[in-house]
């Protein structure tokens, strides 16, 4: 799979650099007007298709899209938006090779395929309301080219309104808003189209964003002993409030830690060992159980309480020395102290920190950056470089992002897992990849992506958390 992802400025350069390389920006939109063509064939039968085309190169595909479907046989009517002497470059050549008439784009009856051709990825202003009702509306499918018009290639979100495309076609590699939602949604199936460039130009781009691909996690050897695969420590809520941790240390067991052990209070514990058999339990004071180095990953968050308790634990928790996952109201206690918070992360000695905020979590802890109208990506990004940890900025869409910049998206996780505890899972996970010693990036990619195959794999309906952590 091309799991990088271009913003809409590092595809204009994509372009370049291919031209730069030899490839001639005609030949380029030729070859993305035949993909969207050929896509539209593969899908359809032959059909009355109305192509909407746009003032600029987005547009000039749309020439080319109708040009090759009439040639091959199909009624095909096109509509301009503006007039043909105010086109430019490549998109006035391919116009001026289209010798059939030019009608107004409101006029979408008798169609029974539209292709959006109107605007791409780097729409500048808002599009109008009235025009993606009239598009919607028209009861056939749709088509977009690069992205459906309205939608903001970068962020994810409209710019104003947008068409909502069965099919996207899109070329050599897709942008942010084709996986951020509402993008996701709007774009339909995403289809990327190879029109010629070299993928030698992404040495040159080197792009920060890509999709959550599957990582696997490090794979037990012959040799090794449990204690070679790492000591997870999930610290536990009170007596009352015992279920959210038990779930992110079942979790770790399953996931691939060596051993586990619940830490808290004895009224706590007392309800835990009712529970749970393969998973060790200790009332040790949490700075003294850590001093044990081969304790080596520590969850804490998971109904730890909101608090001075909690942020004292989690200081003792993030001095010790082991990778740590904080989720939860390990954040939440920090919501009037999130520049502590961000200390004691760089003050401690060199390991991998996680945070798993979900969006009214990340709004308290970052509210300079939530408060901003960037993209998630961008939002995960600045907050993983303020805290100088790793950021699991969950959702239908996670985007994971480390403090060098790297971001990546996730898309396998399907709407069951919005269920109580699922969270609680995913910590678990995390701790899991930590304690088998992958680094922080790494074990937040690949226990999101665990965990979305998990709940794909135990199918749509009848999702909880231990059903989850079955599948896992």
């Amino acid at each position: 799979m091309r799991t990088e992802l271009l913003t809409p400025t590092e595809m204009y350069r994509a372009d370049a650099l291919a031209v730069q390389a030899g490839v001639p920006s005609l030949a380029l939109m030729e070859s993305a007007g035949r993909a969207v063509a050929e896509e539209i064939v593969r899908r359809y039968g032959a059909r009355p298709s109305l192509v909407l085309c746009g003032p600029g190169n987005n547009g000039g595909d749309g020439f080319v899209v109708a040009r090759f479907l009439k040639t091959w046989g199909w009624p095909v009517r096109l509509a301009l938006l503006g007039s043909r002497q105010a086109l430019k470059g490549d998109a006035a050549t391919m116009a001026a090779r289209w010798d059939g008439p030019l009608e107004e784009v409101e006029e979408v009856q008798g169609a029974g395929l539209i292709i959006d051709a109107l605007f791409g990825a780097g729409l500048s202003r808002d599009f109008p309301a009235e025009l993606a009702a009239v598009i919607n509306g028209a009861g056939c499918p749709v088509v977009s080219v690069d992205v459906p018009s309205g939608l903001d290639g970068l962020t994810g979100h409209p710019r104003g309104a947008s068409v909502k495309a069965d099919v996207t076609v899109t070329f050599f590699r897709r942008k942010p808003g084709h996986v951020l939602l509402p993008g996701r949604t709007l774009c339909g199936e995403v289809v990327v189209a190879d029109i010629g460039i070299p993928e030698s130009v992404l040495q040159e781009i080197r792009p920060r964003d890509s999709i959550n691909w599957e990582i696997r996690p490090p794979q037990p050897a012959a040799e090794r002993h449990k204690y070679g695969r790492g000591h997870a420590v999930v610290v536990s809520g009170g007596p009352l409030h015992t279920g959210a941790s038990r779930l992110a240390a079942e979790a770790a067991l399953r996931s691939g830690a060596g051993l586990v052990t619940i830490s808290g209070a004895r009224e706590a514990l007392a309800v835990q060992a009712a529970h749970v058999s393969a998973i060790m339990l200790s009332d040790v004071d949490l700075s003294k159980l850590l001093a044990d180095r081969r304790k080596n990953a520590v969850c804490i968050g998971p109904a730890a309480g909101v608090g001075a308790d909690t942020r004292d634990l989690v200081e003792t928790v993030l001095m010790s020395g082991a990778a740590t996952v904080l989720d939860a109201d390990a954040l939440s206690s920090f919501a009037e102290e999130s520049g502590r918070l961000f200390r004691l992360v760089k003050l401690g000695v060199s390991r991998p920190v996680v945070m798993t905020p979900h969006d009214d979590e990340f709004s308290r802890i970052f509210k300079r950056v939530s408060g901003t109208d960037e993209s998630k990506i961008e939002h995960a990004r600045k907050a993983a470089q303020l805290s100088d940890a790793v950021i699991i900025l969950k959702g239908a869409d996670t985007v994971i992002a480390a403090p060098d910049g790297r971001t990546r998206v996730n898309v396998n996780a399907p709407p069951s897992l919005a269920t109580a505890g699922s969270g609680d899972v995913l910590a678990g996970i995390v701790t899991a990849m930590l304690a088998q010693g992958m680094p922080g990036f790494e074990a937040a990619c690949a226990a999101v992506w665990l965990h979305g195959d998990a709940a794909s794999r135990h199918g749509p309906r009848g999702l909880t958390a231990e059903t989850l952590l079955k599948s896992l």
